[in-house]
């Protein structure tokens, strides 16, 4: 562990992600142990009422179809989006790291060749009560997935899902102050959701939002961080009696170019914290001290993500930082347990089919 101090366009990832593989190294040593295995591009993760760990997975992606000529396309080097099939689901993972699956066939999508070939299919899940939901991110025509559209679901006991919100559909008769055109995904890109007081509310990094869904499934623009911010590419979303929000940045991006921000349910953004890079992921431990989730910290690859180089970074309450562990491949979520340690989604993107993990982080 060591303390540093410093000052307090999703799609382009993917480009970073494909640079970072072509000179991929050995992963250095770090402390986080590997608490389950076999998944595929897993993404948000959230302790149940019953105390398991549920995880959402990306699926396999896929190239035989495409939707070119259907309606419009995501332009290259990131689209067009092809895909093989639903293959995204929903798994339980116990307390020995046995998996389950609770929902399956779900949308999942693979970026073009020159973007990675990553994919993407269900990015989140929350707990309201007892009820599950998730959100999708690789559904859409837009995504190379004919006869869907990006959306909220709620999972139900029979592990069927119910879409109580198009998210596709709010987002194109809802547009954002200022969308980027050069890399504009007309299906989104949603990343991280949360539950508050029997509301879920969720980010979207390509338009630049933050939105509010009801379970009846009405939605209701809470921040429209491209209005101020631009396009800066928000991605994590963290509740602790305030709403925390980082971003990802728009590659070729150096270390120490991602930021922090709070806001209140009225939705203005506060700065709160710079210098952090590639955001992905944000908890916080019962201290109320505030974890970061770096999917890169390192300049090796030029500004874009670079392998084994992800890390976990706590905010402490005399405003210095400490790096928690190092060396997390690609790691895109995190929470934390009723045992007060981390559990962080790693080999989140771009890795082999059943390469992904969850990894568990003892904090000191």
């Amino acid at each position: 562990m060591r303390t540093r101090n410093r000052m307090t366009g999703l799609g382009i990832l993917l480009l970073g992600i494909a640079l970072g593989f072509v000179i991929c190294d050995s992963p250095p040593a770090a402390a986080f142990e590997v608490f389950a295995t076999g998944l595929n591009n897993p993404r948000g993760l959230k302790f149940g009422p019953d105390g398991n760990l549920y995880v959402a997975e990306g699926g396999l992606g896929g190239t035989s179809t495409n939707t070119i000529g259907q309606c419009d396309q995501v332009v290259p080097p990131v689209g067009p989006y092809t895909t093989d099939g639903p293959s995204a689901r929903i798994v339980k993972v116990d307390s020995g790291g046995n998996v389950t699956v609770i929902a399956d066939e779900l949308p999942s999508n693979q970026s073009a060749p020159g973007a990675g070939s990553v994919v993407s299919g269900v990015a989140d899940i929350a707990f309201i009560g007892n009820t599950l939901y998730a959100i999708l991110a690789g559904a859409g025509c837009s995504h190379g997935v004919a006869g869907t559209d990006n959306s909220v679901l709620r999972v139900n006991s029979d592990g069927s899902t119910t879409q109580i919100a198009d998210l596709s559909q709010f987002q194109k008769t809802h547009p954002v102050a200022f969308p980027h055109p050069a890399d504009f995904e007309p299906d989104g890109t949603w990343y991280s959701m949360v539950a508050v007081q029997n509301m879920l509310y969720a980010v979207e990094p390509n338009h630049g939002e933050v939105d509010r869904i009801s379970p009846d499934g009405s939605v209701k623009r809470i921040v429209d961080v491209s209005a101020t911010q631009g396009h800066i590419v928000p991605t994590a979303l963290a509740y602790d009696g305030r709403f925390a929000l980082g971003n990802l940045g728009v590659f070729p991006s150096p270390t120490g170019n991602a930021v922090l921000f709070q806001f209140p349910p009225s939705g203005k953004l506060q700065l709160t914290h710079i210098g952090f890079s590639k955001v992905l992921g944000i908890a916080f431990d019962s201290a109320n001290r505030e974890y970061v989730l770096e999917t890169s910290n390192s300049d090796a690859t030029g500004g874009f993500p670079a392998p084994f180089a992800g890390d976990v970074v706590r905010i402490n309450s005399d405003g210095s930082e400490t790096t928690i562990d190092t060396g997390l491949m690609f790691p895109t979520a995190m929470t934390f347990g009723a045992d007060g340690k981390l559990y962080v989604s790693n080999f989140g993107f771009g890795g082999a089919p059943g390469s992904g993990q969850v990894v568990r982080i003892t904090v000191p």
